[in-house]
Formats: C-alpha cells, sequence, structure tokens
C-alpha cells in the first residue's frame, strides 16, 4: 500500500461496504488485501464492454453476450409433477421480445421481479425452438443502471477459487471500492510532479484511479492506464539510475592502473584466435571502468559461443597486473569445472596459479587452496557457491566475476562482496540475450555491454522442425553424422508436474536408442536428474572423451557441456519447451568448425504458441530475436517467473507490451535525476516523497545488481 494515502487507507478490509468479517478472512488470505488501500491499489485486469446497448431486433442470429434495455413482462414457473424445472419470464422492448429462463434460484429470483419494470439484461443469447433466450441473464432496474458507477465497461478483477466460492464476485469489489472512493476522496495524494503530468499529459493520480476502476469510454481508459502504467515505471526506474548514480559516486572501488606483463603476455602469446571487434570492444569499456576508482558493475551479455569467457579472462588477468587476486562464480559444478579446465588451459606455461573450489574439493586440498587465497598465492579461484562460504578469505580480491548470474541470489551475490576491503569490481555474465526491455528493468542500475558478433569460423546451426513421422528419416541422419566421426545429443523434456511419464519418456528413448544403436559398433550414454552426481558426471565424461556417440540426456546439459565434436542436437517433445530453452539446448551444438545441426521433435497437435515457437526457432539463430519474440509470445511475468522471484512489484504495466511507456518513463527520470541529483527543488518534493516512502524496509544490499 502506497503510505502517502493517510489512516483512512488503514481502514480494516472487514469494516468497508459489503465486505465483512467472513469475506475479509477471504481477502486478506486469497489476494493480499488488508485495509482500505489494498482495495484501492488491487486493479482490473480486464473488462466487459457494456458501453452498446442492442434492440432485440438487432440481436439476429448472434451467438454473443449483449445488452438490451427492455420492460419486464409475466413471469412464470414451468413445473413437472409439482417439481419447478425453471423459471421464465418475458422481456420486450418496442422491436420485439425474448425469453429471460433461470435453471436455479428461483424463489429468490421470482421474489426480486417486477413485471411492468424497465431493466437492463446483460448475457448471452440463444435461440431455442424458434425463440431467442438468455439464460440466467445479469439484470438491473434502469434507474439503478444509470446512477451505478459500473454501467459502461464492466472491470473484471483476479480472482480464485476461495474467493468465487466466499461470493466475492467482481461486482461485489467494484462496489466496495465506490463506496470506499466516497470516504477517501480529496485524500489521494499525487505521486508525481505537476511538470511530470504537464509535460507528458498525465492524468492526476485520483482521476486515474477511479477510471481505471470505472471507465466510461475505452479512450479514458486507455488514457488512465497509460498514467498508471508510466508512474510504476518510472519509480522503477528512478530507483534503478539512482542507484548506479549511488554506486558511481560513492562506492569506491580498486583502480587498476594498468594493463601490464600477465594481460600482454596472455594476448601475445597464449591467445587461441584474434578477438572479434564486439570481443575488442567489451574489453575497452571493462578497462575504462576499472580505471576510474569506482567500482564496476557491469553486465556482459552474449549468445552461446559468443566468447564470454575470454573476456572475462582477460579482465582477471588486469587484476593480477595490478596486485589483486580475482574470482569467478559458477551456478553448477559442472560449469565451474568447465571454467576452470578452459581458463587452466589457456594460461599453460604462464605464472598464473587457477585453482577450483566445488562441494567436491577434498578437505586436504580445500585446506591447500584456502591458506594460498590468504597469502595471496592463489591468484584466480574458479568455483561454485562454495567460493562464498565464510572460511573462504582472499588476501586481495579485486574482480568477482558471476557467470549465468541469475542463478545466484542477491544475499550470495552480497557475500562474495564482502569479501575484500573496498567493494571489488562485479562482472556479470549471462548467455540468455536479455531484449532490451527487460534489461532496462532487470539491470538497470548495470552497465550492458554486449558481444553481439561470433568468432569467425563458427557456422549458424541449420535447424529443422519433424514430426514422428520422420522419425526414421532423423535417425539415419543421426547414424550418416556419428559414421562421419561426430556426435549427437538427444534432450528430453523433464518437467515437475509430470516427472514420472517424463523419466519413463526418457528411459524408453534410452533403451530404444541403445537397441537401434548396437554395440560395439556404438556406445550410447544417459544422464538425468535421479543418478547420483558421479555416476551423471561419469556419463559427461564418457561422451565428452568421444567413447559415447549419442548422449540421451535431461536439460542437464542446458549450460556448462561443452564438445566441440558434437554436431547434432535432437530436442524430443520439442514443443513442450520454452523458446529460450531451446536457444541454450541448440547452443550445445555450433562449437567447433564443423556445420551443426538442430532437429525438434514434436507431436502432430500443437497449439498456436507451441507452432510459434518452433517456427522461430527454424527462422533464426540470432538469440536477441529468439529473447525478443519468447517476451512477446509469454510475456514478462512468465519468462522471468516473476511471481517467484520477485523481481517486481508491477501492478499494472507489462514490459513486454508496454516498451514505449517504459523508454519514456527511464528518459523522465534520467532527465529529472541529471538536473536534481538528490531531488532537493520544492518542484520535485512529491517525487521525493513518494519515493522515500516506496524505499522505507528496503534492505542496503538492494545496491548489489
Amino acid at each position: 500500500m502506497n503510505t502517502s494515502y493517510g489512516n483512512v487507507f488503514l481502514t480494516p478490509v472487514e469494516y468497508l461496504k459489503g465486505i465483512g468479517p467472513q469475506r475479509a478472512r477471504v481477502l486478506k488470505t486469497e489476494l493480499e488485501i488488508f485495509n482500505g488501500g489494498d482495495l484501492l491499489n488491487f486493479l482490473p485486469f480486464r473488462y466487459i464492454d457494456k458501453t452498446k446497448y442492442y434492440t432485440i431486433s438487432q440481436i439476429g442470429d448472434t451467438e454473443a453476450d449483449v445488452q438490451v434495455i427492455g420492460r419486464l413482462g409475466r413471469v412464470e414457473q414451468i413445473k413437472q409433477n409439482d417439481r419447478v424445472l425453471r423459471l421464465t419470464a418475458e422481456f420486450f422492448d418496442s422491436t420485439g421480445k425474448i425469453e429471460l429462463v433461470w435453471f436455479k434460484g428461483f424463489t429468490w429470483i421470482q421474489k426480486n421481479l417486477v413485471p411492468g419494470q424497465e431493466y437492463v439484461i446483460f448475457g448471452r443469447v440463444s435461440r431455442y425452438m424458434g425463440r431467442i433466450t438468455m439464460a440466467h441473464p445479469e439484470m438491473e432496474t434502469l434507474a439503478a443502471h444509470q446512477s451505478s458507477p459500473l454501467s459502461a465497461l464492466v472491470p473484471v478483477y483476479s480472482s480464485t477459487e476461495k474467493t468465487q466460492k466466499s461470493g466475492i464476485t467482481s461486482r461485489v469489489i467494484s462496489l466496495a471500492v465506490a463506496s470506499f472512493f466516497q470516504q477517501a476522496q480529496g485524500q489521494i495524494k499525487e505521486t508525481l510532479s505537476a511538470d511530470i503530468l504537464q509535460r507528458e499529459n498525465l492524468m492526476g493520480r485520483e482521476e486515474a484511479l477511479w477510471t481505471v476502476h470505472f471507465p466510461k469510454s475505452i479512450e479514458e481508459l486507455s488514457r488512465a492506464r497509460r498514467r498508471m502504467k508510466f508512474e510504476e515505471l518510472f519509480y522503477m526506474q528512478l530507483t534503478m539510475i539512482r542507484k548506479k548514480m549511488i554506486r558511481q559516486n560513492k562506492l569506491s572501488g580498486y583502480v587498476f592502473h594498468s594493463v601490464g606483463d600477465y594481460f600482454n603476455d596472455f594476448y601475445a602469446h597464449h591467445l587461441p584466435f584474434s578477438l572479434t571487434e564486439a570481443q575488442k570492444r567489451v574489453v575497452r569499456e571493462i578497462r575504462h571502468d576499472v580505471a576510474t576508482g569506482y567500482q564496476m558493475n557491469r553486465l556482459v551479455q552474449g549468445d552461446v559461443g559468443s566468447g564470454k569467457t575470454i573476456v572475462a579472462l582477460l579482465s582477471m588477468l588486469m587484476a593480477l597486473d595490478n596486485g589483486y587476486q580475482a574470482c569467478m562464480m559458477a551456478p553448477t559444478e559442472i560449469l565451474a569445472t568447465q571454467h576452470y579446465n578452459g581458463i587452466s588451459k589457456l594460461l599453460r606455461g604462464m605464472n598464473v596459479r587457477v585453482e577450483l573450489l566445488t562441494g567436491s574439493t577434498k578437505p586436504s586440498k580445500r585446506k591447500e587452496l584456502l591458506d594460498g587465497l590468504l597469502t595471496g598465492e592463489v591468484n584466480i579461484l574458479i568455483g561454485t557457491h562454495a567460493v562464498i562460504e565464510d572460511n573462504v578469505v582472499f588476501q586481495k580480491l579485486g574482480i568477482a566475476i558471476i557467470d549465468e548470474q541469475h542463478r545466484f541470489g542477491v544475499a550470495q551475490r552480497s557475500k562474495l562482496w564482502g569479501k575484500s576491503a573496498f567493494a571489488p569490481h562485479i562482472l556479470v555474465m549471462t548467455a540468455t540475450p536479455i531484449p532490451r526491455t527487460l534489461a532496462m528493468t532487470m539491470y538497470g542500475d548495470l552497465d550492458v555491454s554486449v558481444i553481439d558478433e561470433l568468432p569467425a569460423g563458427r557456422r549458424p546451426i541449420q535447424t529443422f522442425h519433424k514430426y514422428e513421422q520422420s522419425r526414421l528419416g532423423v535417425l539415419g541422419f543421426m547414424r550418416a553424422q556419428i559414421d562421419k566421426g561426430r556426435q549427437v545429443y538427444v534432450v528430453y523434456p523433464l518437467i515437475k508436474e509430470s516427472e514420472g511419464m517424463d523419466y519413463k519418456n526418457l528411459i524408453d528413448g534410452y533403451t530404444f536408442l541403445d537397441e537401434y544403436f548396437q554395440r560395439p559398433k556404438y556406445n550410447v550414454a544417459v544422464v538425468h536428474g535421479k543418478m547420483k552426481t558421479e555416476d551423471k558426471d561419469a556419463a559427461i565424461k564418457l561422451f565428452a572423451s568421444g567413447k559415447a556417440d549419442i548422449l540421451v540426456s535431461t536439460t542437464v546439459i542446458e549450460v556448462g557441456v561443452d564438445i566441440p565434436n558434437a554436431t547434432v542436437m535432437v530436442i524430443e517433445s520439442a514443443e513442450r519447451f520454452g523458446l529460450a530453452q531451446l536457444h541454450q539446448l541448440r547452443g550445445r551444438v555450433g562449437r567447433g568448425g564443423e556445420q551443426s545441426y538442430c532437429i525438434l521433435m514434436s507431436g502432430n497437435k500443437l497449439s498456436d504458441d507451441s507452432k510459434k515457437r518452433l517456427e522461430a526457432m527454424v527462422s533464426t539463430t540470432d538469440g536477441f530475436k529468439i529473447a525478443e519474440m519468447d517476451l512477446r509470445l509469454r510475456g514478462f511475468g512468465d519468462m522471468m517467473g516473476v511471481r517467484q522471484s520477485g523481481i517486481t512489484g508491477l501492478k499494472i504495466a507489462d514490459l513486454s507490451r508496454d516498451a514505449d511507456i517504459l523508454e519514456k518513463a527511464r528518459e523522465v527520470a534520467a532527465k529529472l535525476l541529471f538536473a536534481d541529483p538528490e531531488l532537493n527543488s520544492d518542484v520535485h518534493l512529491v517525487v521525493k516523497n513518494t519515493y522515500n516512502s516506496m524505499l522505507k524496509g528496503r534492505a542496503l544490499w538492494s545496491y548489489i545488481s
């Protein structure tokens, strides 16, 4: 609830008109509505359009919801053997008549019907034995309808099974909101400054809130929703930009004065390929950041195989050149081990000590490693969550790199930050391309670098969508690739709700392939979540060494398995995966110089969304285009799991559809903070008070990216 509302907004919900103690209990537990302010901010998610009125002659053969003004005629009970079957009523206007019918609640309904009275009815019409009928219509007298705030675009509020059973309909909520508005009139404080309202041509807050609940026209509703969306996004962006300014101006970071022997020796003698222009650009941006004296907080996003690890290594060598240690944290042991092996190989022959710390590190090795960190003998530490344990102490940690950072919580990242006297420079990396609107929202407080270019020699992966009837052709293609010395992934979904069925599918698939590709000529390995860690690692190592031709797997190989010789990715039941996950899986192949392929297997019956996802995968290998399509198809909430992770508290804005409002809100917030960083001007007092009330109770670690 917005604390600027004042005491009336703290009125317990049970005291609001039409609610009472029983409904209040349900509203609190099901919808988190505790008081009048919460109710006011519980916004409709759609509207029923009752702006149009039909005459009975206009209804024709339509089978749709219509609204008609007319007069009630004869009301009659239809009985059979003294049992009431239904209640009927004649309803007419100057152009014709229809029959209204009810199949339950006869006594209460008949008691409230007044023949000869003018009513407005709303409902779905149909034809029965040549007559136009409307079953269980919504009805109110014409006089009540004309005086009601609910008479145009009728709001529909989110509900649950319990709210429905408790009789908490959208109409009950609407009437409670309308009544509470009368109490609160004149006390709803503005949250945007007058100059923003005027410059952006926005409604005032009180008018916008009323209109969102009780719009009189589509145009009016559109203006009100734009105002509410702008407010949400404006304060989100104000918070992001201000955090970034505070970090840049107040958080001291180690100064990496120079690029020295480590960096130059590696660049000249150990770099296995020429950097792309995109990689060079990102290295320059990092070099600039670490020389400023302020903490770097930069996100590097790049598609699978774009070369983020080399950029990370060059950044770590900058730290070593200036007398500091470096750390890299990965979400899984497989990925951490892969980084360790890859970086150790690249640094072979250089006087750099690299160590790996995971949950599997033996106690004797762990002690030796921790001692080396404390003395500074360990230059680079690579690991999993194990690196943030309290007993892991660096002599002088200068830079921390977090891979696939969205898999770590803020508390975990803050522990890594706390391992240094100053704030170490932070570089976060993701192989999940992020649409611009999401980057501005989730990472608006970071500087963002994009590696939008693949290394030379990488061929685009060819992607095909195949149905079950093409299975034999796909098997023949797999055999041909294996006979050329290549390897194949076959991935099955593993979705929690249907884990038993999915597990059976995977095991059945493995059994079939193991029989089809017979030993000793071929070898098929399998990996899934029910296996012990050591068994999973053994199967992946078998595949990595080339001793297994096919790896049948769940999505455990989505991140962190890098086998350049694997050229075919077969994804079973591809329609059950999201676009981002399909793209990540596809990125497991195409990592060597040979042409690679991704084959999406699906059932014949596909939903429209599934078709669009698979078509998108076939049409492009550009991760950023895929991400934009994913955002459009799924929306922000589903794409980022907002409900679970609490990324935003948006009630009305939709980042998949409101990019233009987000851009404008960010522009306005940036201009305001540039002109008045502390919001001390009288003109901005409203914004400052609203912003401060929103920040109350937030942890200091909100300044961590």
